[in-house]
């Protein structure tokens, strides 16, 4: 299988032939892949260099003039190195555009906490009108990257190495199966001892973990909106919910969210995710992934610890 950023380049690099006013900002990051549509489009292809905050102005300057940039980087020189372009340049301005990230919290540890970005969604959360989209497989990046650049708003797709098996109807293409837009959480599997919410590459995990519980399962691949009235419609059969969320960044990053779609309810919401502390013996994904109790047997300890027996 190919990586989501694989097939975002492909992708990208045929949308620009068939979208004449689509244009693809770089900072020297992938753009090896990009070489052969910059040389095809050289006045849609830029690759500024490593100037994060140019990256941004560029990407907003070019939205000011009726084009629809999509903007490249990894997460940490995307989100959090440029943040206040990102602010500025974008929603001040009030113009759309696609961020387009790599690295995710932890893709590339031997990089160092430079090149981490577990905070990225949080910060993009200060911020308003922005959408946000984790995908969890490159099936999923490719629909909702084809989603986005239809639009004019302001999106952020998430990429990541990590991905499920799997790949699942998302965004419009989920509409055969019930969805009423790309802001629905998907049921991938029925219960009734509490609520577990999977985004993006976090859902065989979530699985794994939750196999032979009487569990609800749901898939998230569009955090931002948040799906409130799906969240409810789940976890509020019973005088009470109980709902895990697990989320491949910052622990906590949708828990007011859940909090106020579920306010009316008396309920309990256990947010779990990439910690706090920094983890300086860098080692491989899959160790981040225990070290912060994402994989299937550190999951299942801590929701079967909050879900009532």
């Amino acid at each position: 299988m190919d990586t989501m950023r694989d097939r975002f380049i492909a992708i990208t690099s045929q949308l620009l032939a068939e979208e004449p006013r689509l244009a693809v900002v770089l900072a020297d990051i992938s753009a090896d892949g990009f070489a052969p549509a910059r040389r095809a489009h050289p006045d849609r292809v830029i690759n500024v260099g490593i100037r994060e905050q140019l990256l941004i102005g560029a990407g907003a300057g070019m939205a000011l003039t009726g084009m629809r940039p999509i903007v490249h980087t990894f997460a940490s020189f995307l989100v959090e190195r440029p943040f206040e372009q990102v602010k500025l340049d974008f929603g001040h301005q009030g113009v759309g555009g696609i961020l387009v990230s790599a690295g995710g919290s932890y893709d590339w540890p031997a990089g160092g906490f430079t090149h981490m970005a577990p905070g990225d969604v949080a910060l993009l959360d200060t911020l308003e009108g922005w959408t946000v989209h984790v995908p969890g497989h490159p099936d999923e990046a490719e629909a909702l990257l084809r989603e986005a650049v239809d639009g004019d708003d302001r999106v952020y797709v998430r990429l990541s190495l990590q991905a499920n098996r799997q790949a699942r109807p998302v965004g419009r293409s989920a509409a055969s199966t019930g969805s009423t837009g790309a802001t629905r959480f998907s049921v991938v599997r029925e219960g009734r001892g509490g609520t577990v919410v999977a985004v993006g590459p976090m859902l065989d995990n979530v699985l794994a973990a939750t196999e032979g519980l009487d569990v609800n399962v749901l898939y998230a691949t569009t955090v931002r909106p948040f799906d409130g009235a799906g969240l409810r419609r789940a976890a509020g059969a019973g005088p009470g919910a109980d709902v895990v969320i697990v989320e491949p960044y910052l622990a906590g990053t949708s828990t007011a969210a859940a909090n106020e779609a579920l306010m009316e309810l008396p309920h309990r919401v256990l947010g779990l995710g990439v910690g706090r502390a920094e983890l300086r013996r860098y080692g491989q994904m899959e160790e981040h992934l225990r070290a912060h109790g994402l994989d299937a047997r550190g999951l299942r300890e801590r929701i079967t610890g909050f879900l009532p027996a």
